[in-house]
């Protein structure tokens, strides 16, 4: 299978920094890793369009869902989501949506169960989320229960990603190599959790702006703590332990991910430069987020440019040498 220019030209505007990851991968699983990408992004278009009634999104998406497990075949139009974009690449997205479809039908049988499974998994994780947080407006924040509905969010939406990614490069690039095959994958998985954990912590200003907490109220109430006011500078020293404690589950997930990162094949240094991005920045993350006052929370934390530039380059020139390799991560 091949990217066509123009899914491809489209994929480069709407995965900005995902792209520079995609463009290192082999070629044997870039175009299946690229369309669940542009697929996936389609479904999270939609999801969020929020200017469109709840239902119409949720009906959305499940249609979608079933036009790509192949139980629908009737065209799609997505132009009342597409209309109200105002990014012109989402836009396009949403246009082309039948074009990806189409590109789905020259994947290998095998290829397309997998990108199957894991739009399904996502797609799901996007309608539950979507549903949980109906109530949500300005007047009440929604938050999940347990840590255990972030958990199974954080693997629906990213964890499968995880295990996505793991199965296609090991079928297609090292289907020979000797792994524990079951600790290769539950890392995958926790690679994509600890990924969107940091996500997740990063965004809470923005999530409660939008009326939605995914810190669970099975931590919060203990404390008597509201969602709306998690943020007060008031709380701040009461507050940091417990968003603490969930950036060291985030750093956790990701030096599992670092883990699986290093059991790939050495000479896949491709598949490892591609891991140990988003790895090295999340963590990156983590340490500023460690560092961070409330107020500081509020203004969104993030690795700036220069600093991205600065872990690619390093990795990069460190992947041909284990020793300098194994020292660019350290928790």
């Amino acid at each position: 299978m091949r990217m066509p220019p123009a899914l491809n030209d489209l994929l480069r505007e709407t995965s900005r920094s995902f792209y520079l990851t995609l463009r290192v991968l082999p070629a044997a699983v870039r175009p299946q890793i690229g369309l669940a990408y542009l697929l996936a992004r389609t479904t999270d278009t939609i999801a969020d369009t929020e200017i469109v009634p709840l239902p119409r999104r949720i009906d959305a998406l499940e249609r979608l869902r079933s036009r790509i497990a192949g139980k629908d075949s009737a065209p799609l139009d997505f132009g009342e989501f597409a209309n109200h974009q105002g990014s012109p690449p989402e836009r396009l997205l949403l246009n082309k949506a039948g074009d990806s479809l189409a590109l789905l039908e020259t994947l290998s049988p095998d290829d397309l169960k997998l990108v199957r499974s894991v739009l399904a998994t996502i797609i799901s994780g996007q309608q539950l989320d979507l549903r949980r947080f109906a109530r949500a407006s300005s007047g009440e924040i929604v938050a999940l229960e347990t840590d255990m509905e972030l958990d199974d969010y954080t693997f629906r939406v990213a964890g499968c990603v995880g295990e996505f990614w793991t199965k296609i490069c090991r079928a297609h690039l090292f289907p020979q190599a000797r792994l524990d095959e079951g600790q290769f994958i539950a890392d995958g998985i926790r690679f994509g959790k600890g990924l969107q954990l940091v996500n997740i912590l990063r965004d809470l200003p923005a999530d409660l702006h939008r009326c939605r907490c995914y810190l669970p109220l099975e931590k919060l109430e203990p404390a008597q703590w509201l969602p709306e006011a998690l943020l007060s500078p008031i709380n701040e020293s009461k507050f940091l332990p417990l968003y603490h404690r969930y950036l060291d589950e985030a750093e956790e997930h990701v030096e599992a991910g670092w883990r699986y990162t290093n059991t790939l094949p050495f000479g896949q240094f491709r598949v490892r430069l591609a891991c140990a991005w988003p790895i090295l920045i999340g963590a990156r993350t983590i340490e500023k987020l460690r560092g961070a006052k409330v107020n500081d929370l509020a203004q969104r934390v993030k690795v700036s440019r220069g600093e991205v530039r600065g872990i690619l380059v390093r990795s990069t020139l460190a992947s041909p040498a284990p020793f300098a390799w194994k020292r660019l991560f350290s928790r």
